[in-house]
């Protein structure tokens, strides 16, 4: 018997983190109206009433050398969150992705007796095959955001269940360009492009100066066009002296959030490889993904990757429906050419509306009532 409000722990690492944990936290307390969650969380997830002891940013990290810097730290925080979790027994440990932090700190509470549940299956169909162990001994269950994942799992013995994406329920099939637009001072005929460098420091520290360097080409040849650039919280003071050092005369439009206002009004985005890459897909926007890294780490990526895509709408089509350039080949140049031949050819951004759209449908699965429904099983063993 599930009680009437279970004590749930979790943990959710950076901005998509936080915004797929705020987006089941709605499930779960519609379901338990009293129930008490804690762990580690941000914003989203706070505005619910999560009990933050430490804040998602503090796990914001992508990259094996960039990792090292901060592995003390990071190291730190999992020992004492592990230590107060099991001193205070929750029902559930719910991991939101981060599986670098939250595959270690599952498979240590789940030995000392407790249930876990992992919320996004890392991506083993991709690079990292081996890691499909790791999560046979992390997790009692697994939420699965594609649909070919519980197969995969299957074959470990890993119970899994595919829920569908949050962000398909949460974002409408139909974009409201015209709202947006409007709400962001833009006319219907305005030429827009959304410049997305990430959301983590280690990413916009390599990615922001050449989107910046790629804006400044945009508007050289298109004096027209309209510029904005949404600003995950707490990271205007690192972008505003990246604007001012490579495109200091640019009239970009730093935004504070409003991502999605910025996907839902632009005509393309150039956008850094990560969950905002499927956001952008469901707001059916064409899109220039790209993505840079500290070389070591490119490196050792690169010899692990399982496909020829590193784009999630790519991975999901099964295709190169949108371009990708990645490292060295993360030029102003080619990614001012990629965004202006989206720019210039309708019928090629027609043709992508159509399957994100099928896309979106395959997404869309109720998740945060699926995924409730799989933690009450869970409970209830």
């Amino acid at each position: 018997m599930v009680r009437a409000a279970p004590r749930l722990a979790m943990v959710a690492g950076e901005a998509s983190g936080d915004l797929l944990a705020g987006l089941l936290m709605r499930g779960l307390l519609a379901r338990w109206p009293d129930a008490r969650c804690v762990g580690i969380g941000g914003p989203r997830m706070i505005e619910q009433g999560f009990d933050a002891w430490w804040p998602s940013d503090k796990l914001a990290v992508r990259g094996y050398v960039e990792v090292l810097r901060h592995y003390a730290e990071i190291s730190g925080i999992r020992r004492r969150l592990a230590l107060r979790l099991l001193g205070e027994r929750p029902d559930v440990f719910i991991g939101v992705d981060a599986p670098d932090f939250n595959l270690g700190l599952e498979t240590r509470l789940r030995e000392a007796g407790l249930r876990t549940v992992h919320f996004v299956c890392p991506s083993i169909w991709a690079w990292r095959a081996g890691r499909v162990k790791s999560i046979a001994r992390a997790a009692d269950h697994v939420l699965c955001l594609f649909p070919f994942e519980p197969e995969i799992l299957a074959r470990e013995g890993v119970s899994a269940t595919f829920v569908g994406h949050p962000l398909a329920d949460a974002i409408d099939l139909e974009p409201p360009r015209v709202e947006s637009r409007r709400m962001l001072g833009l006319g219907e005929t305005d030429v827009v492009v959304a410049v997305m460098p990430g959301s983590r420091r280690s990413e916009i520290a390599y990615i922001a100066p050449a989107f910046l360097q790629t804006a400044v080409r945009l508007a050289a040849s298109r004096p027209e066009i309209k510029l904005l650039l949404p600003i995950a919280p707490g990271l205007r003071p690192m972008i505003e002296p990246l604007v001012a050092a490579h495109a200091p005369s640019l009239p970009i439009r730093l935004l504070d959030g409003l991502s999605h206002e910025a996907l839902a009004a632009c005509d393309v985005t150039l956008i850094a490889s990560g969950t905002a890459t499927l956001e952008a897909a469901l707001f059916k926007r064409p899109m220039v993904i790209a993505y840079r890294m500290h070389p070591l780490t490119w490196r050792l990526m690169k010899r692990m990757r399982l496909q020829p895509w590193i784009g999630l709408p790519n991975i999901l089509c099964g295709d190169f429906v949108v371009p990708e350039l990645l490292q060295d080949d993360v030029t102003p140049d080619a990614l001012a050419r990629a965004v202006s031949d989206w720019l210039d050819d309708h019928s090629r951004r027609d043709a992508l509306t159509e399957r994100f759209t099928e896309l979106h449908q395959r997404l869309r699965q109720h998740t945060a009532q699926k995924a409730t429904d799989a933690i009450e099983q869970v409970l209830a063993r």
